[in-house]
């Protein structure tokens, strides 16, 4: 027993790894986040603009393909540390740019340009550095507490994004002037630099041999016709193209259509993180035992609920009110966490040791393209369709509700596409349901239910 208890847990040192996620949680989410977006559109910025700027941290995920090559040359920390250093650097220069609005000759177009070539540059640095990250984190963590680690990493990111869009809420208001979106941002760049201070205390992991020795040309294709690892890909991509956009466009959606100020469309965004911070619950030693297979089928599942839910909102068959857009973002926030830890205990699992680096690398790339390029072309979609409108089914077909309709139909290709992965050792989805059910208060109320 004591043997099992001391298997179960953490390696020394990587309590490290859960502070730097939240201090980098209050850094990444106001510059990739809602605040973002929302300080994009004071500066006029088009569907198509917002698509860019949700698209570019994933696109630039494909700066991983050559960088993976220097990793067991530099080595995973040094790698990590030099990339998350400098991407700070371009957050300092992100806060000046609300204040340059003050100055005679730039207008909000010389801004939004200025602040496309910096989110540029950080997301640069960020995808050539991550390339280390998942092959670094894989090294450290023993395969049958990954998904556990995955579970507390997530709620801290999780917890630490909701203190970041509620004190953006508060700081923003319902009328944000420049000098409120450089403080946010600030804020910003000053927890991105106390994050690195905990990132360098995390323990270094060993490059495998036979990757540190290795000069010559990576067999990509190889490793891309590799089955569990193709299929993973595929659904991955699926995903993507589902999810991409869904979090910018909700946000435009409140602002455009619905009307509602920055304040308030932040204060109910940041129910997005509380529903992710409740994945830890939810799963807890779930993902381990059961697998990831039943978890992101059931997952997609509720996505589709979920969707089905935006789509009503948006096509004026029920009102905006705020429980109701409270409950679609709890739910985002648990069911988009489930399939992200799903998605990557899954590819830990199916991805061999020799070549790791290169496999997680062409992981990250093309879901992240993917990722990328949703939004854009999301983007390009709802301005290509402009002031449409016209009723069916009950519902008020504008330029929103078709994209949440064309959504849904991605979103179940998507499950189609979960159905074909390879994990021996995943159970069934009854099995999860029946799980969920027992540990649930639920279980008194079919336990004192009158029996027949």
């Amino acid at each position: 027993m004591d043997a099992q208890t001391n298997k179960a847990r953490f390696p020394p040192g990587l309590h490290n790894g859960f502070i730097f996620s939240s201090f980098n949680a209050l850094s990444f989410q106001i510059i990739l986040g809602s605040p973002m977006v929302l300080y994009a559109k004071t500066l006029g910025a088009s569907a198509t603009v917002l698509g860019v700027i949700a698209g570019m941290m994933p696109l630039l995920v494909i700066s991983q393909i050559p960088a993976a090559a220097y990793i067991p040359r530099i080595g995973f920390k040094r790698f990590v540390v030099g990339g998350w250093s400098t991407r700070v650097v371009f957050i300092f220069l992100m806060a000046v740019v609300p204040l340059l609005g003050l100055l005679p000759r730039i207008n909000h177009g010389s801004q939004l340009a200025l602040l496309l070539l910096l989110l540029f540059c950080f997301n640069l640095s960020r995808g050539i550095s991550s390339c280390a990250w998942l092959p670094w984190i894989t090294s450290l963590i023993p395969a049958e507490i990954r998904g556990r680690y995955l579970s507390f990493d997530t709620a801290c990111i999780n917890g630490a994004s909701f203190v970041t869009i509620l004190l953006s809420a508060l700081v923003l208001g319902a009328a944000p002037q420049p000098w409120q979106f450089s403080v946010i941002i600030l804020f910003s760049a000053a927890m991105g630099a106390l994050s690195l201070i905990f990132l360098r205390r995390i323990p270094d992991g060993q490059v495998p041999a036979e990757e540190n020795a290795s000069r010559h040309s990576v067999p990509w294709r190889e490793i891309s016709a590799y089955p569990p690892f193709r299929k993973l890909l595929w659904a991955v991509v699926g995903w993507a193209v589902a999810y991409g956009g869904l979090s910018a466009f909700s946000v435009a959606f409140l602002k455009t259509e619905v009307g509602m100020t920055e304040g308030r469309i932040l204060l109910l965004s940041s129910t997005i993180f509380l529903g992710g911070l409740s994945s830890l619950w939810f799963l807890g030693p779930r993902l381990d035992r059961l697998g990831s297979k039943p978890v992101l089928g059931f997952s997609l599942t509720i996505w589709l609920a979920i969707l089905f839910g935006w789509l009503c909102l948006s096509g004026r068959a029920l009102r905006p009110g705020a429980p109701l857009i409270v409950g679609l973002m709890l739910l985002m926030g648990l069911f988009a966490s489930l399939v992200q830890m799903a998605t990557t205990r899954l590819a830990m699992v199916v991805i061999p040791v020799t070549g790791r680096n290169h496999f997680f690398a062409l992981y990250s790339v093309v879901a992240n393209v993917a990722l990328g390029l949703a939004p854009v072309l999301w983007g390009l979609v709802i301005d290509a369709f402009g002031s449409v409108g016209g009723r069916w089914l009950g519902l008020e077909w504008n330029r929103y509700s078709l994209f949440f309709a064309a959504v849904t139909i991605c979103m179940l290709v998507a499950l189609a596409l979960t159905r074909r992965l390879e994990e021996p050792a995943a159970r069934g989805m009854e099995e999860l349901l029946r799980d969920i059910l027992n540990q649930t208060p639920l279980r008194w109320w079919i336990r004192l239910w009158p029996r027949s």
